[in-house]
C-alpha cells in the first residue's frame, strides 16, 4: 500500500465526479445509507468537502475550512453539475503538493496534521462514493489505492477507543473474508448489504 503522503487522489475524484454525472435529476431525493442524506444532500455535501479538503491541502483557512458539515444546511447549489467535478479536481492537484501533507491544518472547524486530513479526504471520497452509487443504482469500483488507504485509515479509527458518533455510526461486522469495500464500509458504520428501500 502506498504511503497515504504519495497517494494520488485524482482516480478517486474522477470516480466520484462520473458518479455524480450519471445521477439523474429524478433521483435527487431518493434516500442514500447515510440517514440523514437524501442525494442532494449527499452531492451537496461532497462539493462542500472537496472545497473544504481542497482549501486544508493549500492551508487557506478561513471558513471553507472551519464549519463542519449541516445535513440541515445543505441546498444543492444549482450549478453542481459543472461546480462539484470542478472542485474535485481542485482538491486532487491541491493534494498533490507535498507540502499538503506536512505541518498542521484544519478542516470541517477541527485542527488536525496534514496527513492525517489527506487520510480523511480519500477515505470521505471512497465512501460517499458507495453512498452515491448504491444510492442511485450504479456500478462502483474505486481506485484500489485510495481504498486501501481508506480501510487502513478506518481500520485505525475503529480501533480508537475514544471513538463516538462524529462522522462514523457504530461499526457493522463484516466477515473477514468479504471484499475489502464490504469491510470498509462495514467499519465505516454502514451495512455493505444496504439498498434503497422499494417504492410504494
Amino acid at each position: 500500500m502506498p504511503h497515504a503522503a504519495t497517494l494520488d487522489l485524482g482516480p478517486q475524484a474522477r470516480i466520484v465526479a462520473a458518479l455524480a454525472a450519471g445521477v439523474p435529476d429524478a433521483r435527487l431525493a431518493d434516500p442514500t445509507p447515510c440517514p440523514e442524506y437524501a442525494v442532494s444532500v449527499l452531492l451537496s455535501h461532497l462539493t462542500g468537502l472537496a472545497v473544504a479538503f481542497r482549501d486544508a491541502a493549500r492551508k487557506d483557512l478561513g471558513p471553507t475550512t472551519d464549519t463542519a458539515p449541516d445535513p440541515a444546511a445543505s441546498d444543492l447549489p444549482a450549478g453542481w453539475r459543472e461546480e462539484l467535478p470542478r472542485v474535485l479536481g481542485e482538491l486532487a492537484e491541491a493534494w498533490r503538493d507535498p507540502a499538503a501533507w506536512t505541518g498542521m491544518t484544519r478542516a470541517g472547524g477541527v485542527d488536525l496534521p496534514g496527513d492525517i486530513a489527506g487520510a480523511v479526504a480519500v477515505d470521505e471520497l471512497v465512501v460517499h462514493g458507495w453512498d452515491l452509487a448504491r444510492a442511485t443504482g450504479q456500478e462502483y469500483t474505486p481506485d484500489q489505492a485510495a481504498l486501501h488507504a481508506s480501510h487502513a485509515f478506518l481500520l485505525a479509527a475503529s480501533e480508537d477507543e475514544s471513538r463516538g458518533g462524529g462522522i462514523f455510526g457504530p461499526v457493522v461486522p463484516v466477515p473477514d473474508d468479504a471484499p475489502l469495500l464490504d469491510r470498509a464500509v462495514g467499519l465505516s458504520g454502514r451495512d455493505p448489504g444496504w439498498t434503497p428501500p422499494a417504492s410504494p
